[in-house]
């Protein structure tokens, strides 16, 4: 099981490595006829492109997709579709010091463990540039959705200390933070600047929200809606935490405060509050779904640390090159993409529900 693809019906699998030629992905189960967004794919790649603000890396790259297959005259055909994007901005000097040392908080030391090697130029497989290719599947599966009516929405909403508080959630959210309008933004712009004037890093949460989902969508035990969502969370590299609707603060509550009330309006079934965040018994039920995802500090920092080489002996190392003083500025549209796979995938599954 080498772990590189994800989703059952519309799946992808990524390649490519942080300093090697180029990445990429390949899709497999996207319906055909679907009118291609070349301008919708250049616009989520530049939401996670480097190098655009003092915010993230400034690492300089292009990130021009090259779709090799599976579109014609603008459409998308059934077969798999093979999308690239070379690198061409790679500073591999900058890892010399690494290579036969761990970083504090990176997979060198697990990769090596697994493996017996790895590419330790700017973490290789391991890298967040991997996410680029993520997000051209979720292009792909936006797409798709947009002809089932369905909307995936996702926002900078806590950056360290700093969050966004109230009725915050008033799209669009415009670079180069792509956090909720309002008095947080300073705040949270002058926390990311502050960890980068002084070599450090902070965490970040995002949140998403997706409009526009039927109930029906999910499996009644391990391929829970929600649990396929936490899956697609937790696979990328930087998440340490995931909840959905009331989430961790629903340990505190009782069940008559974190019930959702069940009313019928002109004719349709509608909850009076959502503490589920969409998702009943792992199956969506028609309202609004939303989760948060949970970023830890980028772990390259310019501060000099205490960690091992390969060969055990004890070192203090610092580490070089260029590194985003906040992970979730360029993770939003990232969480969004993984969104949008894991709701066209059940969409997909659900003809098989009933005759």
């Amino acid at each position: 099981m080498s772990g590189n693809t994800f989703g059952k019906i519309f799946s992808f699998t990524t390649f490519g490595e942080s300093h090697g030629n180029a990445l990429g992905v390949v899709i497999d189960g996207m319906p055909a006829l679907v009118d291609v967004d070349y301008d919708l794919i250049t616009e989520d790649l530049n939401r996670r492109r480097p190098g655009q603000s003092s915010l993230s890396t400034q690492r300089k790259e292009g990130d021009v997709p090259e779709i090799l297959s599976g579109v014609f005259e603008g459409k998308t055909t059934g077969a798999p579709i093979a999308v690239i994007v070379r690198n061409t901005d790679q500073r591999s000097k900058d890892y010399s010091n690494v290579e036969h040392s761990f970083r504090p908080g990176h997979a060198d030391y697990t990769y090596t463990e697994k493996y017996g090697i790895r590419d330790y130029r700017g973490g290789g497989r391991s890298s967040g540039r991997e996410t680029l290719s993520r997000v051209i599947a979720g292009s792909f599966a936006k797409m798709a959705l947009k002809q089932y009516g369905i909307s995936v929405k996702s926002a900078l909403v806590s950056v360290g200390e700093e969050k966004a508080e109230g009725e915050y959630w008033n799209p669009p959210f415009l670079p180069p933070l792509y956090a909720p309008q309002g008095p947080w933004e300073e705040r949270m712009t002058e926390t990311i600047e502050e960890a980068r004037r002084t070599g450090d890093s902070v965490g970040s949460v995002v949140e998403c929200r997706i409009d526009g989902v039927p109930s029906g969508l999910g499996e009644p035990a391990f391929d829970k809606l929600d649990a396929v969502l936490a899956h697609a969370m937790f696979s990328l590299g930087a998440v340490k935490g995931f909840e959905i609707g009331s989430g961790f603060s629903s340990s505190t509550k009782k069940g008559s405060d974190n019930n959702d009330k069940i009313r019928v309006r002109d004719g349709k079934t509608v909850f009076e509050t959502n503490n589920a965040g969409g998702i009943l018994g792992g199956i969506s039920n028609s309202d609004q779904i939303v989760f948060k995802t949970y970023f830890k500090p980028t772990p390259s920092i310019s501060f000099t640390q205490d960690t091992i080489d390969d060969q055990k002996n004890e070192i203090q190392l610092t580490i070089k090159g260029r590194h985003d003083p906040c992970i979730g500025v360029r993770a939003v549209v990232v969480v969004e993409a993984m969104a949008s796979a894991v709701i066209l995938d059940f969409l997909l599954r659900r003809r098989c529900d009933r005759i």
